[in-house]
Formats: C-alpha cells, sequence, structure tokens
C-alpha cells in the first residue's frame, strides 16, 4: 500500500471542491514552498513536488476519477479500466518478450536505451505570464560523452559482442513440464540487456557513455500561461544510451500571486481608491493595467464598491484563439484622513446645503467628520 499522504489534505481542500478551489490552494502553498523561494530548503521542495504532482492529478478529470476511486496504489487486480490502470499482461508481455518502456532495439544491434524526460518547475510573475517573455534557464542532465562519442569504450577502442546473449541482449530459458515446454525470455545479467561488452572503459565517462553536465537554455513562455502549464521541449531531455533516443524537457509554469491584480481564468481584477469628490460628482480617471494605462469614466453618485469592465485588458490566450479576458476594476471611495481648516469650512457648507442639521457639529464627536462622510457614500 502506498504511503503517500492524500492529495486532498496536502492541497487542504474538500473532496468536493471544485477546479477553482484546487487552483487556488496550490497557488497559495506553491508561493510559499516553491524552491526559488526557499533556496537550499529539501524539505520545502520535497513538499513543493508533492503538491504539483497533487494538483496534477486532481485537475485531470480522469485521473482524479481514479484516483478517488482506487487511491495511490490505482486500481489492484482485474485487467485495468482504461484509466491507468495495469494488467496482467503487460507483465506476461515482459517475462516473454523481455520489453521495456525505455529500450528499442534488440537483435544483433544490441539495445539502444532512451534518455529520460526532464522536469524544470519556473516560477514567473504576472506581468511575464501577461506578455510572455524570454527566460534562461540551468538545466543538469546526462549528456553523451564527446570523447568516446556515447560508446563507453576507450578512445582506440570498441565495444565487444557479448558472448552470453550472442549481443541480442537476450537469453532464452526453456522449461519443460507436464504441459510442455515454455520458454521465457530475459535481459542478459552479462551485459545488462545492451547486447555489447565493454572491455576497456572510456575514462571520462567510466565506461557509461554519458556524462553529467549543466547547460544554459533560453526558452520563449508565451503570453497567457497559467499555474500548471506545460512546455516542452524535444530532445532536451537526459541523452540515451547506445545511440538512443535523448528524452524531453518539460517547463512547468508556476505563476506567482501579484500585489495588485487577481486572476481568475482568463479574467483580472483589482480594486482602486477613488477620490469621494470624483464618485459624487463624477469624472474621467486613469487606471493602471497590465498592457497600460486606460481611461475609466465614474458616473456621478456612483456608491463605493462599484464595479467596472474594461473589455480585453485581462489575460490574453495561450493559444491565441480565443480573446482576451476581461478586467474587473472594483472602486472604492477614498475618504482623506487629513483635512486642513478651509477644506473643512467648505464641507461644512455642503453638509449644511445638503440639510444636515449637525452640520456645525461636524468633525466632533465619536463619529467625527470622516465617519460620516465615509457613510454617506456608502
Amino acid at each position: 500500500m502506498s504511503t503517500k499522504r492524500d492529495y486532498y489534505e496536502l492541497l487542504g481542500i474538500e473532496r468536493s471542491a471544485g477546479q477553482d478551489e484546487i487552483r487556488k490552494a496550490f497557488r497559495k502553498l506553491a508561493r510559499q514552498h516553491h524552491p526559488d523561494v526557499n533556496p537550499g530548503n529539501k524539505e520545502a521542495e520535497d513538499f513543493f513536488k508533492e503538491i504539483n504532482e497533487a494538483q496534477e492529478v486532481l485537475s485531470d478529470p480522469q485521473r482524479r476519477a481514479a484516483y478517488d476511486r482506487y487511491g495511490h496504489d490505482g486500481p489492484q487486480g482485474g485487467m485495468g479500466d482504461g484509466m491507468g490502470g495495469a494488467s496482467p499482461f503487460g507483465d506476461l508481455f515482459d517475462m516473454f518478450f523481455g520489453a521495456g518502456s525505455n529500450t528499442r532495439g534488440g537483435g544483433s544491434g544490441g539495445s539502444n536505451r532512451d534518455g529520460h524526460d526532464l522536469r524544470f518547475d519556473l516560477l514567473i510573475p504576472l506581468e511575464e505570464a501577461f506578455a510572455g517573455s524570454d527566460k534562461t534557464i540551468k538545466l543538469t542532465r546526462q549528456e553523451g560523452c564527446a570523447a568516446c562519442k556515447g560508446s563507453g569504450a576507450k578512445p582506440g577502442s570498441s565495444p565487444t559482442r557479448c558472448p552470453g546473449c550472442n549481443g541480442s541482449g537476450q537469453v532464452k530459458h526453456v522449461q519443460s513440464t507436464i504441459l510442455g515446454s515454455f520458454a521465457t525470455v530475459v535481459p542478459c545479467t552479462r551485459c545488462r540487456g545492451e547486447g555489447l561488452i565493454v572491455t576497456q572503459p572510456c575514462e571520462t565517462c567510466s565506461g557509461n557513455g554519458r556524462v553529467r553536465a549543466t547547460r544554459e537554455r533560453t526558452i520563449r513562455v508565451p503570453a497567457g500561461v497559467d499555474t500548471g502549464t506545460s512546455i516542452r521541449l524535444t530532445g532536451e531531455g537526459d541523452a540515451g544510451s547506445r545511440g538512443g533516443r535523448q528524452g524531453d524537457l518539460y517547463i512547468v509554469i508556476n505563476v506567482a500571486e501579484h500585489d495588485i491584480f487577481k486572476r481568475q481564468g482568463a479574467d483580472l481584477y483589482c480594486e482602486i481608491d477613488v477620490p469621494f469628490t470624483t464618485m459624487a460628482l463624477g469624472s474621467t480617471i486613469t487606471v493602471n493595467t497590465l498592457a497600460g494605462d486606460e481611461k475609466l469614466t465614474i458616473p456621478a453618485a456612483t456608491r463605493t464598491g462599484s464595479t467596472f469592465r474594461i473589455r480585453g485588458k485581462g489575460m490574453p490566450d495561450v493559444n491565441g484563439r480565443r480573446p482576451p479576458g476581461e478586467l474587473y476594476v472594483i472602486a472604492n471611495v477614498a475618504v482623506p484622513t487629513e483635512l486642513n481648516d478651509e477644506q473643512k469650512r467648505v464641507l461644512r457648507e455642503f453638509a449644511l446645503l445638503s440639510g444636515d442639521e449637525g452640520a456645525s457639529r461636524l468633525g466632533e464627536g465619536d463619529k467625527g467628520f470622516i465617519g460620516k462622510v465615509m457613510d454617506a457614500f456608502r
């Protein structure tokens, strides 16, 4: 049985949580525990990997349904349910044919093993998610050894065909029973299924044919990405062995929370403070958006908390197939906290003209002048 923690418990959500709740919970935890925020903290790095795995599974309806039904271990017994469940036929094929998920080739040419796919988590600000950006990352991966050209053999020598399997990488065992003879094919233990033996190992890679190297890569992050967006770079993963295919690199995007703008899908929300005189009389103000300054008309007698929509100033569609989202601006009245004597006099006259019998006492008492003005615009 798996010892992994429950995905819902990791994200701190109910099992009935919707996709928005899952995304919000993940973003909140990712911002606190991302490796870039906690450099050198192994515990934070491990926890970030756990919550990222949790949101990937719970964000996929089919994988979530399988997890809700079977948990981490997946369906036990049977022949699979079409959603990742293992079939007993897989073991039978492996036993009789020696098939491997990352192995190609065979026969007299030996075995070519494909390189592993790699994952890189990239944290970016909302501004870069909006406009797109070029990011340079440092990646450590397995690369083909330049000294031996990936063969694993010392320069000037070559690997030899394995005598145990005659270069096939596989050995057949025949067993006689009362039901007849059964043949099983298994990887050759002498050459570890590669079909070749290195008698004089390369000193640079110790006969492995590959070495670890750190490289810089510049990638293009398209506009409109969101947390969980994955960018695949073909052939940028680990190098394969013995001529195997190089793995791929997956860049997984995490968008940091913004101090001003809140994102909901393709739409953005922000709150602004507007002078109470503008809210009362109406005017045109300038609003800062991710796309630049925009003019917004505030009608007269606008109440605090009123929401205005600026079309097309939300997040762009990452695939460019849909129009951009909207920007929703919530206007809150900004009441001055300090007034000079002249400002108070003018506002008292305004109160008298408005029929406020207590205008002469404004600014005194428990409520105070500012409190009364605030109440008037609420």
